[in-house]
């Protein structure tokens, strides 16, 4: 049901937008969906298209503009808004760095971190390419992966195993000792999204001297917990 403002051409625009949107317009077809008059259709469909909401397909009909992409493109990504707090929260009660990883393609990236202020930390600068092979992170992103031909190729040369990931299901966190890189341990939980699938890991990450060779039974319920109060904010 179309809404209205009380603001004539706002609300006019707006449908020439949402008719767009839902399939590509010939003039004649945003008259016959906004029921508009074709000067006024023509005309403000125009202006839209200076503005770049709207572009033109091979055929000339009128279809959302890149000015579109590019504006909801700078609107605030509402996962790394939700995990902020968080991440902050996990660093505090762990007393560890904490991080959130996303997949990207084979590789797991740093989207957001909260570092341990003082002493010995393991530093994962925001934006740091992981592998997904290695590390605890590494190990939430593949247990919950649903490209079953992408997992059996990254399991030929991950340093964990297809039982390794069914026991992170089970138990809902991994730990890793030393599997990315040396004198490093970590522990990780999924993030998942509104929809119940998995869209990131939180994790943490020190060294073994203070984590200790099982972090997962001392740190895994923070985590969990983290990872829940960010799913519960991105669902609204």
């Amino acid at each position: 049901m179309r809404q209205h403002s009380g603001i004539g051409v706002i609300d006019k625009a707006v449908a020439i937008l949402d008719a767009s949107a839902a399939a590509p317009q010939s003039l004649a077809e945003l008259v016959t969906t906004t029921e508009l008059p074709r000067a006024t259709a023509h005309r403000l469909a125009v202006a839209l298209e200076i503005h770049g909401l709207l572009g033109r397909d091979s055929e000339g009909r009128f279809v959302l503009g890149s000015r579109v992409a590019e504006l909801a493109a700078a609107l605030p990504d509402p996962l790394l808004v939700a995990a902020a707090p968080v991440l902050a929260w996990v660093r505090d009660e762990c007393g560890e760095s904490a991080q959130l990883y996303r997949r990207d393609g084979r590789a797991r990236v740093c989207v957001a971190a909260a570092e341990r202020a003082t002493g010995l930390r393991t530093t994962v600068p925001v934006g740091s390419q992981l592998p997904l092979t290695a590390g605890s992170g590494g190990q939430v992103l593949c247990a919950w992966l649903e490209d079953a031909a992408l997992l059996k190729d990254l399991l030929t040369e991950a340093e964990f195993t297809e039982r390794n990931l069914l026991d992170v299901r089970r138990r809902g966190w991994a730990q890793s000792v030393a599997q990315r890189e040396a004198g490093v341990a970590s522990v990780s939980a999924p993030v998942r999204g509104p929809d119940g699938g998995v869209i990131a890991a939180l994790s943490i990450s020190g060294p073994i001297e203070r984590l200790g060779r099982a972090p997962g039974q001392r740190f895994a319920p923070m985590l969990i917990a983290g990872g829940r109060r960010i799913t519960s904010t991105l669902s609204g």
